[in-house]
Order: structure tokens, then sequence, then C-alpha cells
């Protein structure tokens, strides 16, 4: 089915990518309170959406990020459609584990919090695409972390207000104080990840760089 290795290093990627994209629309209802500080609990993926981003980039490209940003931000919306559906659709009385008011609390998200999150997903991913190629094309190979780390830093900034702002803030669910610390707090916390995962991203930059690099020896023995 795949014909190369890269072919298989995209797929795995872009499979993680829109797992835990989707992952962190899904749970991004319920929020958390860390001290004093109150965020949502979608947050906890998103950092391994930041390593696969800063990797597809690297290998595939600024097309290749755009794309399959887009192509998440569909299935995301195909995920809620089917939520949708599946909250209509009344559950059977007396037989069903789960009644109709157990499943609206979980998985009933209002409009706002789904038009906020695919915003703050599409936003926040072309503004990472952009700063990190605007950094690629000035070092080069080099200062991986650099891009990778400087791309996070501002565009989750705007994920983080974004998401809340529409989610929470304008339809009142928030007032503006708590809008602003939560967005803070999961700004620094989605922030701190992405620099402790620095590392993941270097071991994965090089096992992906040897593991291709086998492929491309193989195809010139082969052409030879």
């Amino acid at each position: 089915m795949f014909k190369t290795k890269r072919e298989i290093v995209f797929v795995i990627l872009a499979g993680i990518f829109i797992t835990n994209a989707v992952v962190a629309e899904l749970i991004g209802g319920k929020l958390i309170q860390i001290g004093p500080f109150v965020m949502s609990i979608g947050i906890l993926p998103w950092p391994i959406v930041f390593l696969t981003t800063d990797l597809i980039n690297e290998y595939f490209g600024e097309k290749g990020v755009k794309k399959l940003s887009f192509i998440t931000a569909c299935l995301i919306a195909y995920a809620f459609l089917i939520l949708f559906m599946a909250i209509v659709i009344p559950a059977a009385k007396g037989i069903s584990p789960v009644n109709d008011e157990q499943f609206q609390a979980v998985f009933g998200q209002s409009m706002w919090i789904i038009v906020g999150s695919l915003i703050a997903f599409i936003v926040s991913q072309l503004i990472d695409v952009w700063i990190f190629w605007f950094f690629k094309k000035r070092t080069g190979e080099k200062k991986i972390w650099l891009r990778a780390t400087g791309s996070t830093v501002i565009s989750q900034l705007f994920d983080s207000f974004i998401v809340l702002g529409i989610a929470f803030w304008l339809p009142g669910k928030i007032d503006f104080e708590t809008f602003i610390t939560s967005g803070l707090t999961g700004y620094v916390f989605k922030l701190s990840v992405a620099i402790l995962l620095t590392p993941l991203i270097y071991a994965g930059h090089h096992w992906i760089k040897k593991y291709l690099e086998k492929d491309n020896l193989h195809k010139e023995i082969q052409d030879k």
C-alpha cells in the first residue's frame, strides 16, 4: 500500500496529529482548576499536536501542514456533526446504561465551543506554519529549537485566547478576569510543555532522518 518509507512516516505523523487534535476538541468543554487558575482539559493532548506539527513541517513542508490542518478541521466538524446526531436520537429508556441527560452533559458542547475550537485551531496552525518557515528560511537546518519553540510561542497565544473568548467569555459563561487568567494559565502550560518536549523534537528529527536515509540508500542501490 505504501511505496516509500516517506509515505509511512507521513501517515504515522498525520494519524497522531489528527487523533490528538480531535480528542482535544471533544474533551475541551471541561474546565479544570489548578490552584487559583482555571483552564480547559483540552490542553492535555495539544503538546503532541505541537510535536507532530513541527516534524511534519520539517519533512513535508508548509503545504503538507496546511493541507493536514484543513483536513483535520473538517474531521473535527464531522465529529461534532455525528455527536449532534447522537444527541438528537433518544436513548432507549430502561435499556441504555447512559440516558439522554448524561450523554448531553458530556458531549453536548454548545455551538460557541465548536465555533471557537475550529477557528482557534485553524488560526493557530496557520500562524505556527508561517513563523516556523520564517525562522527556517533564515537558519536552514540549524536551530531546530528556535523554529519549533518560536512558532509555538506565538501561535498558542492566539489559540489560548481565541477558543476561551469565543466559547466561554462571549456567551457570558466566564467573566473577563477569568477569561484572562484562564487564557494565560493555559498558554503558560502549553508553552512550558512545548519547551520540555524540545528533546523529543530532536529525537524524532534524528529518527526520521535516519529512517529516510536508509530508504534513499536503498533507492540508490536499486538505480545502480
